[in-house]
């Protein structure tokens, strides 16, 4: 999956956005651009859908493999397209800076769900 990491570099910006507009706005953001990418009739990001839209967001660049290995790649249902929640998973696995701050997060609460529980 190289060729997604070299193509969405600019993922890295997910953690200003985070910091920025915080959680909400951060979520809200990435179901932008879900709506944005997504085909209209079938509320679905699709390999089509993705290739007729991906100059909206920048991403006029990326080769035909790297278009299939970005739906493959964040397809946790196995059919063949993203839903909301798939793109916006994959958004945050695409961010390493961003997932591992939400690692320190999660590690956070649940040490202090363990110290108030004691």
């Amino acid at each position: 999956m190289a060729g997604i990491a070299r193509a969405f570099e600019f993922e890295d910006l997910l953690p200003v956005m985070a910091e920025k507009v915080g959680g909400e706005g951060l979520i809200n953001e990435l179901c932008n651009g879900f709506e944005l990418l997504m085909d209209k009739e079938k509320g679905l990001i699709t390999l089509d859908s993705l290739r007729r839209n991906s100059a909206v967001l920048g991403l006029q660049d990326l080769r035909e493999d790297e278009l299939e290995s970005m739906v493959k790649e964040g397809d946790l249902d196995g059919d063949g397209a993203l839903n909301q929640m798939e793109f916006c998973v994959l958004m945050f696995r695409l961010s390493p800076d961003l997932m591992d701050e939400s690692w320190f997060w999660l590690q956070h609460a649940l040490q202090q769900e363990i110290a108030t529980s004691s």
